[in-house]
């Protein structure tokens, strides 16, 4: 069974705020947001392919993928600003289809009861972009790959 994932988007502020619990070790679960093979196998829904063409994660790399499927392709991009090992990711990324709107990401990593506590703040432009972005259901591809990443951890 996993472990719930927490999503808020309070009223009026452009954030979104993103909690989740995963039973292995912080440097494991750090490693599956920084290696892109790792990556490809849980970021996003599964009923989407993921390619990475590029992912560079250390402070000044940059990185883009393109999701979805044939008929739907999208892609984003962005840089990574500061990466330091089983701890923090700090990083932007930008939706091609919404170009201009940068989007800043706080990820940290901590050990908390035995798990790997990930918390994310994303900060967004307006909270009107926030409320664009929420409405293409992200929260739904956000859980569910937590769920497929609880699939690679315990494999």
């Amino acid at each position: 069974m996993s472990n719930p994932t927490t999503i808020t988007a309070s009223d009026g502020v452009p954030f979104v705020d993103t909690v989740r619990d995963f039973d292995a070790p912080i440097s494991v679960v750090f490693k599956a947001h920084v290696d892109p093979d790792l990556l490809a196998r849980w970021l996003g829904p599964r009923s989407t392919s993921m390619n990475i063409t590029e992912y560079n994660a250390v402070t000044g790399g940059s990185w883009r993928y393109e999701n979805g499927d044939v008929n739907n392709p999208f892609s984003f991009r962005g840089v990574f600003h500061t990466v330091e090992a089983d701890a923090l990711i700090i990083m932007t990324s930008e939706f091609d289809g919404a170009p201009n709107q940068v989007v800043i990401s706080t990820t940290t990593f901590e050990e908390v009861d035995g798990r790997t506590r990930m918390q994310a703040h994303e900060v967004y432009p307006s909270v009107e972009a926030r409320d664009m972005a929420l409405a293409t259901g992200m929260n739904y591809g956000v859980i569910e790959g937590y769920e497929r990443l609880d699939e690679l951890l315990a494999a």
